[in-house]
């Protein structure tokens, strides 16, 4: 069965100022799958990541180059930036949840887009948090600061923040890195348990990770996509020795 395509990348470059940090970046992502981006620290994957949303637009000097399409549009073009981060959520490395009430963290987006009336916004919120694995253990605490949970707790407080609008898409960048063994684990369970309603691209350090959750994965050096397969070939069988060198513990 052809898998749909939510995002084509082509011919991507990505230049702060001089310096260019993503090299003719070609790559698809599909539908309901987990892609992981790995390879070694300053090697573009958090940069490549945040194209997918715009995130670059905010910083100066950048220049980028080249084609990407969400569901065949072109995102830089076609779709209004706003509209583009309702429907691409981002999750952080570090849990930043608002200092506010983890209620009000959840509901915020909504709000935002113009949701006013209390039972709606009670029923998102409530949905948001189930989505997120955290709700059993927040629901009697909803008007309490956010700020006041776990890391763990926090993180998933984010990723129900980012739920809350309905995007199509959850990019997490290095979203367990700051958590422990725990936390990390219940986040995993939460993003494969996601992809049956999200496409979801991951950057991590873990390539444990990478070969436990996603079903695709991209490898990374310097500004380039060295390749990118199905997460079972990468890992036992690259076609590029640099992969395999990355992967075996060589260098990284």
């Amino acid at each position: 069965m052809k898998k749909e395509i939510k995002f084509n990348i082509e011919d991507l470059d990505l230049f702060y100022g001089e310096f260019q940090a993503l090299k003719k970046v070609n790559l698809e992502i599909e539908k309901n799958e987990i892609t992981a981006f790995i390879g070694p620290s300053g090697c573009g994957k958090s940069t490549f990541l945040r194209t997918l949303n715009r995130m670059n637009d905010l910083i100066e000097n950048v220049k980028i180059t080249g084609h990407v399409t969400l569901d065949d549009q072109n995102i830089y073009n076609a779709i209004d930036v706003i509209k583009l981060r309702s429907r691409v959520g981002m999750v952080f490395q570090k849990p930043n949840p608002f200092p506010m009430s983890i209620y009000d963290n959840v509901a915020y987006g909504p709000r935002v887009h113009g949701i006013k009336k209390k039972q709606e916004l009670d029923e998102i919120v409530e949905k948001s948090l189930k989505n997120a694995a955290v709700w059993d253990e927040v629901k009697d605490r909803l008007k309490r600061n956010a700020l006041s949970l776990s890391g763990g707790q926090q993180q998933r407080i984010c990723i129900a923040r980012a739920l809350a609008v309905e995007p199509e898409v959850l990019l997490m960048d290095e979203p367990t890195s700051a958590l422990d063994p725990i936390s990390t684990l219940k986040i995993e369970d939460l993003a494969t348990e996601l992809k049956k309603q999200y496409t979801i691209v991951m950057v991590t350090h873990n390539m444990q990770q990478a070969a436990r959750i996603s079903d695709k994965t991209a490898f990374f050096l310097l500004g380039e996509l060295i390749e990118s397969d199905r997460t079972d070939k990468i890992f036992s069988n690259p076609n590029d020795k640099r992969t395999e060198d990355y992967i075996t513990g060589r260098f990284g």
